[in-house]
């Protein structure tokens, strides 16, 4: 599933705001090798970023995953940065399907994950930001993550995987 946005309010993970609502981003660690381990659920063109972003979850919390109910303990969401492709005359590429056509280079990787015990304003679930090397970006915010993400406690606290659940027990 793809899906086109000209704008994303609060810029989804990235939002800043004041106060400090997270708990400790240290626990999430690089999800080594999840391109080929994880599902990749939902690719999202940003067409006002000239950006593609791929969606994905690792395995085990995607087929345990049952919609209308949180996801489980020890789930993993990623979101992860493309630039689009442009043309030489400095337009966005697009496929037969008018879909944006990303860059192979990852941009940012961006993480949550949901595990017991890591109690915070957003349930069991903390956020880290980690740059293509794998390493964390050193003078990353969570406030805007964790701020924006409280919008969604019906859907567990994340954007898009629970309503891809929901869409597809339709």
């Amino acid at each position: 599933m793809r899906v086109t946005l000209t704008s994303l309010t609060a810029g989804a993970f990235l939002t800043l705001a004041m106060g400090s609502l997270h708990a400790d981003t240290e626990r999430v660690v690089f999800p080594a090798g999840y391109q080929d381990s994880f599902v990749n659920y939902l690719d999202v063109d940003h067409l006002d970023r000239k950006r593609v972003r791929k969606m994905y979850i690792n395995s085990r919390a995607h087929d345990a995953a049952k919609a209308g109910e949180d996801l489980p303990e020890g789930t993993i969401l990623i979101m992860e940065d493309h630039n689009a492709k442009k043309n030489a005359d400095d337009t966005l590429m697009t496929d037969a399907d008018g879909r944006l056509i990303a860059e192979d280079a990852v941009t940012n990787l961006f993480v949550m994950e949901k595990q017991a015990g890591w109690e915070t304003d957003n349930g069991h679930w903390e956020y880290a930001w980690f740059l293509p090397d794998g390493s964390r970006k050193a003078d990353a915010k969570f406030e805007g993550c964790f701020s924006c993400h409280a919008n969604r406690t019906e859907r567990d606290y994340n954007f898009t995987y629970s309503k891809f659940v929901s869409d597809q027990a339709m």
